[in-house]
């Protein structure tokens, strides 16, 4: 195989499926900026891994434990955070839900602490089941279970006060 022919495979991925990982990848960590910074670290990685991932169905779902694992070390590591001087600048939201919907979605995602986000993310939004959400997050499907329940219950408490 040519690497133009590589290169092109990727790039079709790429351009079809990059807005819906830069939404996971916000999901997870509720900012733009790291949300892109998170893309782009997956999107090296994926594209090392392309020669064997391409043939197979599962380049989309190898990209999602990737954005969640990059996550996981990011806040692991605050000495390698970097901080924008441009805070609450963000792009245009995406359509759907009316704005202020969407918002107090957002917020009440946010204020979960951050396992039962991933996991109500990973369930709920994008739809995975207990045990492909377990693998990706590399915890026991019962703690799926559990931190799923807590973590809508819990936005359903906060956007009910709301």
């Amino acid at each position: 195989m040519s690497t133009s022919s590589r290169d092109d495979e990727f790039a079709a991925f790429v351009a079809a499926r990059q807005r819906h990982l830069r939404r996971i990848a916000y999901a997870c960590c509720g900012d733009w900026h790291r949300a892109d910074d998170l893309l782009q670290t997956a999107l090296v990685k994926l594209y090392v891994a392309w020669p064997r991932l391409r043939r197979s169905d599962n380049a989309e779902a190898y990209t999602r434990q990737i954005i969640v694992r990059a996550n996981v070390d990011e806040s692991r590591r605050p000495w390698r955070r970097e901080r924008s001087g441009l805070d609450g600048v963000d792009g245009a939201a995406p359509e759907g839900m009316p704005v202020e919907e969407r918002s107090a979605l957002f917020e009440a995602l946010q204020e979960l602490p951050e396992m039962q986000r991933k996991v109500v993310v990973l369930r709920h939004w994008l739809g995975l089941s207990v045990g492909e959400t377990a693998r990706e997050l590399r915890i026991s499907e019962g703690t799926v279970k559990s931190h799923s329940s807590r973590g809508l219950g819990r936005l359903e408490q906060t956007l009910a006060e709301r």
